[in-house]
């Protein structure tokens, strides 16, 4: 907003908030009951013509289902891509540490621990 740089279009701007405020509450003092109806009413409308652009604009099945295609179709060009490698990657002998060490990710740790066992041996239950 180059316009705000100037000081005197600053201060226009503010005595415009300033004198909107003072409106504001002037006629919430004056008559409570018509501003909150007028605040509601507004509301009200504003929340009608949403819905009316969202039932314009609602997507038909054929375009959901483009779209469903075309973010398949992504997907499955990079997995494609990363088995037969990227061609946009620079080839081995160009990288550098930094960009093998970023390309390198950290495997999360495992949480599993192998419990030993005695499945070979067998209970001798003769000697309780």
């Amino acid at each position: 907003m180059a316009f705000l740089n100037n000081r005197t279009s600053l201060f226009v701007i503010g005595g415009i908030i300033i004198f909107a405020i003072i409106g504001i509450i002037g006629m919430f003092l004056a008559n409570p009951t018509g501003f909150l109806q007028r605040i509601a009413v507004i509301a009200l409308i504003g929340i009608a013509i949403y819905f009316i652009a969202r039932l314009i604009t609602k997507a038909n099945p054929q375009k959901r289902e483009q779209r469903a295609f075309l973010r398949a179709a992504k997907k499955s060009k990079k997995r494609l891509q990363q088995k037969s490698g990227d061609p946009h990657v620079r080839s081995a002998s160009q990288t550098t540490l930094t960009t093998l060490k970023r390309s390198t990710k950290k495997k999360s740790p495992v949480h599993l621990t192998v419990i030993d066992g005695k499945k070979g041996k067998k209970k001798n239950r003769a000697s309780f």
